[in-house]
């Protein structure tokens, strides 16, 4: 990454306290409010401020905003900077649904006021881009129709893939049975469903296990979840293991014998093909971006969102051919090796950082 030049990241922090530090990139970090609208202002005041203050400072010559709702504050940097002689390039980028995805998650007080708020913002952010990027057919087809006049580059996001290769060297176990999901927990990856599907299979497959990896964003929504599994009578037969770092996610990967993502809606989720590089067969939903890498019957199964009959019939399939399932793995582990690097990752940057300074 030091071939694209110094970088600064303006994020937020695990907890309430502001961070400062220097890995690869300059990190400063926001404190991390409890309340969404709360960070969202926190990006729009002080994420532009810092902005600003960076360009002014370092010389930043390219702002690269990770949706357009941050895309606003970095746009309103652009403009403030340019009042001082500073030319700046602004990229904005897609990596889901930004129209709808966020009323997936959680439950809006004010639903009317937050679209038409979120619209007029990511309208602004849009409209002072000089490039976009999006991480999948639906992501870029979505910018398209914002902004028909700006040119988009598409390419997946960053992983480190090794990690999930490695990952797929050893042999699994034959008896291995455990079906992994790996994502944040709120209502719109529907990990409902996929304990809905589970409680099916529970009787026919006694020694199958589910384990549910991730961060609880939505606490309302995980303590339901558990409640559910309580009700249905997993308890012991279904593991909320938490939020894990990538390289200990390849461990759960390595013993796991599928992974099932049952989202309603993504950009390109990177933990798809991650799971195919750990030569993993994989049952999703066919939403999004999630065409783009998962073939169907192929790499694993796609399914109707919500279609806990389908999502079980899948899971059940793979469960009852496992020489079947371990081909299906290969053909993803091939397609994953071949489909992501990260010399291909940062080249793509480079090629999109060009071609902002030569336009």
């Amino acid at each position: 990454m030091k071939s694209l030049g110094e970088m600064f990241v303006i994020g937020f922090s695990a907890n309430l306290r502001p961070q400062k530090f220097k890995e690869y990139a300059a990190f400063y970090l926001l404190p991390n409010l409890p309340l969404p609208a709360l960070r969202y202002l926190e990006i729009f005041v002080l994420g532009q401020i810092l902005a600003c203050w960076l360009i002014l400072r370092h010389g930043v010559q390219v702002l690269v905003a990770q949706s357009p709702y941050e895309g606003f504050a970095a746009a309103l940097a652009k403009k403030i900077t340019s009042w001082f002689g500073h030319k700046i390039v602004l990229v904005v980028e897609s990596h889901g649904d930004f129209e709808e995805s966020v009323f997936m998650q959680r439950r809006m007080s004010f639903p009317t006021l937050y679209r038409l708020v979120m619209r007029r913002t990511a309208t602004f952010a849009l409209k002072h881009a000089d490039l976009l990027r999006a991480v999948s057919n639906s992501t870029r087809e979505q910018l398209k129709r914002w902004a028909p006049d700006k040119r988009v580059f598409q390419f997946a996001t960053w992983t480190d893939i090794e990690l999930f290769l490695e990952a797929a060297a050893d042999e699994r176990e034959a008896s291995c049975q455990d079906i992994l999901y790996a994502g944040v927990l709120i209502p719109r990856k529907g990990v409902h469903h996929l304990i809905n599907a589970f409680v099916c299979l529970a009787n026919d497959f006694r020694q199958t296990r589910l384990f549910i990896v991730g961060y609880e964003e939505n606490k309302t929504y995980a303590a339901e979840l558990k409640e559910q599994v309580e009700r249905l009578g997993l308890d012991g037969r279904v593991q909320f293991v938490g939020q894990v770092q990538q390289a200990e996610l390849a461990v759960w990967m390595r013993r796991a014998c599928m992974f099932v993502l049952p989202t309603y809606s993504e950009g390109l989720p990177r933990v798809v093909f991650e799971a195919m590089a750990a030569r993993l067969p994989v049952v999703a939903t066919n939403v999004s971006g999630i065409p783009d890498v998962l073939q169907d019957c192929v790499t694993g199964f796609t399914v109707c969102p919500g279609d806990e009959v389908a999502l079980a019939e899948k899971i059940r399939w793979i469960l009852e051919h496992p020489d079947k399932a371990r081909e299906m793995g290969q053909r993803a582990r091939a397609f994953a090796e071949g489909f992501f690097s990260t010399e291909e990752y940062v080249q793509n940057y480079a090629r999109m950082f060009r071609t902002s300074f030569v336009s």
